[in-house]
């Protein structure tokens, strides 16, 4: 595929980042935003519980006004709790909010939300209408289906129910969640991908937002897929490639150029000076193994990362990482 064929016309398309739990927090949303300054970003899934019961919902609400726009990921399955935690969220100044239905962990089946919350559709179409109320625009992200039914007229009806309660937004991972017999590692390779179903929600709902998730590795699969769907999510290759976004970005005539990672690295310095000593090095330096992906001297880079010590700020750290990208 030659550039003028990777060149999309389309300039509204969404590209975002998943939320990846332990991988999206805001330092890594940061660098997220140097590499990619038009992308949607997500928070990690934060549960209803964990802000309203836990000591410390800060944690998990607080973010640099740089990550807009950004979106909170929310996971329950009481409605009274969900609209609690979405006038947080907007109290916040977050962009909009998402529910989790597609996390198939053990603990998530536990609480009874994530993907189970699939087999109960007027619930989840109570629990949008909750986080509706904080005036912030509502997203859901959910699988095709559970387990090994395959039933795209489910599905259908499931995204139709959700959307009498006012989301407008579908971002479908497009493999089924297998709650039986697989991790939730496994449940991101091993459940075959149907990226025709998602199409296919488009042309049939095409009054809604869908966007695909699922898969994507390089420019070629992702650009192929703005012409059957209104965007495209990406996740793990978003975090190892980030470089990725930026070549997205410039697919979609956002940029002309590509950053440079000693652009990138500078801006992360800055960053780091303003937290000072109470950010170590180790909190920032976990997320950039890819900030050299495919490039000379990656190797070089992945190892210097792996000499952080939490007693060095991640400021000092990175001063002295930097002489590796010259």
């Amino acid at each position: 595929m030659n550039s003028n064929e990777n060149t999309v016309k389309s300039s509204d398309k969404i590209l975002s980042v998943a939320p990846m739990l332990d991988w999206t927090d805001r330092h890594c949303r940061y660098f997220l935003r140097l590499v990619c300054p038009s992308c949607v970003l997500y928070t990690e899934m934060v549960t209803t519980s964990t802000l309203l019961l836990g000591r410390d919902p800060e944690r998990f609400l607080e973010f640099s006004g740089a990550e807009h726009p950004l979106i909170l990921q929310l996971g329950g399955d009481d409605p009274q709790a969900m609209r609690a935690a979405a006038g947080m969220a907007r109290a916040y100044g977050y962009d909009g909010l998402n529910l989790n239905v597609g996390c198939p962990s053990p603990r998530v089946q536990k609480g009874s939300f994530g993907a189970c919350l699939m087999t109960t559709p007027d619930l989840v179409a109570e629990l949008v209408a909750a986080m509706g109320e904080s005036g912030l625009p509502v997203s859901v992200k959910h699988r095709l289906g559970l387990d090994r039914e395959e039933d795209y007229v489910a599905l259908r009806a499931f995204v139709e129910t959700v959307a009498t309660a006012g989301c407008r937004h579908f971002i479908v991972h497009a493999r089924n969640a297998w709650l039986k017999g697989l991790s939730p590692a496994k449940n991101r390779d091993v459940p075959p991908l149907r990226w025709d179903w998602v199409h296919q929600l488009k042309k049939d709902l095409p009054h809604l937002t869908i966007e695909i998730n699922g898969g994507f590795h390089d420019l070629a699969a992702v650009t192929a897929q703005f012409s059957a769907a209104d965007g495209v999510m990406l996740g793990r290759a978003a975090y190892h490639h980030p470089l990725l976004l930026a070549e997205i970005e410039r697919a979609l005539g956002r940029r002309k150029t590509l950053p440079e990672p000693e652009v990138i690295l500078s801006g992360l310095i800055a960053y780091a000076e303003r937290w000072g000593e109470g950010l170590p090095a180790p909190r920032l330096s976990r997320h950039l193994h890819g900030l050299r992906f495919g490039q000379s001297g990656a190797a070089v880079w992945r190892r210097f990362l792996g000499t952080a010590e939490p007693g060095e700020s991640a400021a000092k750290f990175l001063r002295r990482g930097m002489s590796l990208l010259d």
